[in-house]
């Protein structure tokens, strides 16, 4: 028992109380929020790309369908709509999210 409280009684004699000054977090915090919007235009941008891409390849399905006569292009063509509001939806909350308008 005397060996561990000989272990910790010097440990908590040795911790800060009062006043710490957190200004050095305030750099590595800038440089965060930098990162990170930089980041989120970049992943914006690749929601674009996806999104163009899966809008093009819905839209040559639903071209197949309807000459086809196959049943549901409504729907198909709801679903693309859709996903294509959704997106555009999306794309205006990511960034305000972080404070930040493109």
């Amino acid at each position: 028992m005397a060996i561990l409280c000989g272990l910790i009684w010097p440990l908590s004699l040795s911790a800060r109380c009062g006043g710490v000054d957190y200004s050095w977090g305030a750099n590595s915090l800038a440089t965060m929020h930098d990162y990170v919007v930089t980041m989120m235009l970049y992943v914006l941008y690749i929601i674009y790309a996806v999104a163009s891409i899966v809008a093009i390849i819905a839209s040559v399905q639903i071209y197949i369908k309807m000459n086809n006569g196959e049943d549901g292009i409504k729907k198909s063509i709801e679903m693309v709509v859709g996903a294509c509001l959704f997106l555009i939806g999306a794309s205006l909350v990511f960034p305000a999210f972080f404070g930040y308008r493109i």
